[in-house]
């Protein structure tokens, strides 16, 4: 296999399912892996390159199958093994790659691992877990505290001990220091590549090793604290730990021992970028990482080249082929087109604009491709455990994993013929998939071409990224492969701006324009919100460069 296919995943789009809110074949509300195989040629119509499964294992889905009671099973609710691999073969059957969670922080608490070691202090996966004896005041170990809005330490009467959890304590944390449980984890790693999936989306990779001292975390300096108390403190012991990156390393060691599979980080801390480069660093950890540092609030154009500067390095000593993935909107962030595009259509057609344009992997979340914004569930209706214990200050993530909107006059969507898990939105439902299918100005055929043109240009998918004009409103870059380049320009803002071109890049093929926009020689005149993408010829940047 050459070493093009090998890389699949760099450049690639990779389009996310959420299987309970994708498609439900059997009527009882709940998306599921049927579902999921009757869609895959609306997908595959996209012009993505794969598609990132979420959790479908057995779970008590407290907190929707990121509490995982079994590896190496389905739950029912979703089907079965043999559904996942129908899921599977017609998926490659389209020419598109599978990756599947894996949730290696944290087990449910009722997983077979934590019901034995909860048991003794002396039994064979005593140490499988984080346990810890009390202060001697009967106080946790630590002062570190959950984004779950709990602390991360919950007492065990059996053991005599604190357990650790750094998400619900019905999800207990897994102790990586052991070698015992990172051999079952890549155990189980080498079932689902066995059974041909094509890689692995590790869920909260950060999380994987702690501090063995249980020193405390230090409080947030008063201009950082926020109002919930795993927000009043750094992070510094609890996650992001050197520990880590030996097991990243047994990970990579594993699927390259598989033609064309690919690892993928998801990093959440307050240095998102350092550790996405330290852990795709060289040829021996993760081939590529994404984190929320484009899942919050919009950067101002000049922030965003900061963040993909230090990428452009990657072929020097400095980053070792470091290489990036981006998402702007997942099952856990409010989606971008509320977020940043404020519920404007065709903000949110730029910002997939965009996002096709960023050098590295891309992530597309379902229902983005349709300009989908955020859903309002009533509170009766919340399903989401944070969202419960925020509300109201913090809805939680119901809003943006209601169901996927097939059909635009029919029952529920076109999403189930029973009750749906989640309510319908109505004003997702009125930019149903076949209404936009319809209209050759809609936002899913805008992303259909997006797509098309990062798939014909290496210079998008594979090559440099040269910022040209960076400011508080617009950004202009030139992406460029040997000769292949494409020049992308957008105004991110509500004035109308102008932006100057360099002289000599001969014009391609006709550029692919949002809203107002203009192109003289050495000029481009934006209104707001606009956006430009056009091929460019160019002279190799570097003759010895591989990427031109």
């Amino acid at each position: 296999m050459s070493t093009l296919n090998n890389e699949w995943w760099r450049g690639a789009t990779i389009y996310q399912i959420y299987p309970r809110s994708f498609a439900d074949s059997n009527g009882d509300g709940i998306g599921d892996l049927r579902g999921v195989t009757a869609h895959l040629d609306y997908v595959a119509s996209l012009g993505v390159d794969g598609v990132w499964l979420s959790p479908f294992f057995p779970s008590p889905m407290r907190d929707f199958g990121y509490d995982v009671l079994d590896y190496r099973g389905v739950d029912p609710m979703f089907g079965s093994l043999a559904d996942f691999d129908a899921l599977l073969a017609r998926a490659h059957a389209l020419g598109l790659k599978l990756i599947i969670d894996q949730v290696w922080s944290h087990t449910a608490i009722e997983h077979a691992w934590f019901e034995e070691s909860r048991r003794s202090r002396d039994n064979a996966k005593a140490d499988w877990y984080v346990w810890a004896d009390a202060k001697p005041d009967g106080s946790p170990p630590s002062n570190w505290q959950s984004w779950m809005g709990c602390p991360t330490w919950t007492w065990d009467p059996r053991r005599q001990q604190y357990y650790l959890h750094n998400f619900l304590a019905q999800m207990p944390d897994l102790n990586l220091h052991c070698v015992a449980v990172q051999d079952a984890l890549l155990d189980v790693g080498r079932f689902w590549l066995e059974r041909g999936v094509d890689g692995f989306r590790l869920d909260t990779a950060n999380y994987y090793c702690h501090d063995r001292r249980f020193t405390d975390n230090p409080p947030q300096p008063p201009e950082l604290r926020g109002d919930v108390p795993a927000a009043m403190q750094q992070h510094l012991y609890n996650i992001c730990q050197p520990e880590t990156l030996g097991f990243l390393e047994r990970v990579r060691e594993l699927t390259d021992c598989f033609d064309a599979r690919m690892t993928v980080a998801e990093i959440g801390s307050a240095n998102n970028l350092e550790r996405m480069l330290e852990y795709t660093r060289g040829t021996h950890r993760l081939h590529t990482a994404y984190s929320f540092v484009l899942l919050g609030d919009q950067p101002k154009p000049n922030d965003l080249v900061q963040l993909m500067l230090p990428w452009q390095e990657s072929q020097g000593a400095a980053h070792e082929q470091a290489w990036p993935s981006w998402a702007l909107s997942n099952h856990d962030a409010v989606r971008v087109a509320t977020r940043w595009a404020k519920g404007n259509p065709n903000r949110a057609k730029q910002l997939l604009a965009l996002l096709s344009c960023l050098r590295g992997t891309v992530f597309l979340y379902q229902g983005e491709e349709l300009g989908l914004t955020q859903s309002e569930v009533p509170f009766e209706q919340i399903q989401d455990p944070f969202g419960k214990a925020h509300w109201p200050r913090n809805k939680g993530r119901d809003g943006c994993r209601t169901p996927m909107p097939w059909q635009s006059n029919a029952l529920h969507a076109g999403f189930t013929s029973g009750t749906p898990w989640l309510p319908v939105d109505a004003a997702q439902q009125a930019n149903g998939v076949d209404l936009q299918e319809c209209d050759p100005d809609s936002s899913l055929n805008f992303a259909r071409r997006l797509l098309a043109l990062r798939r014909a240009h290496p210079a998008l998918r594979l090559g440099r990224f040269e910022p040209l004009q960076a400011d508080d409103k617009v950004l202009v870059f030139l992406r460029r492969c040997g000769e292949d380049g494409v020049l992308c320009a957008f105004n991110l803002s509500d004035d109308a701006v102008s932006a100057s071109l360099p002289s000599a890049l001969a014009t391609g093929a006709q550029p692919l324009t949002l809203g107002s926009a203009e192109r003289t020689d050495l000029q481009l005149d934006l209104g707001p919100w606009a956006a430009m993408i056009f091929p460019v010829r160019t002279r190799a940047h570097n003759e010895t460069d591989p990427e031109g």
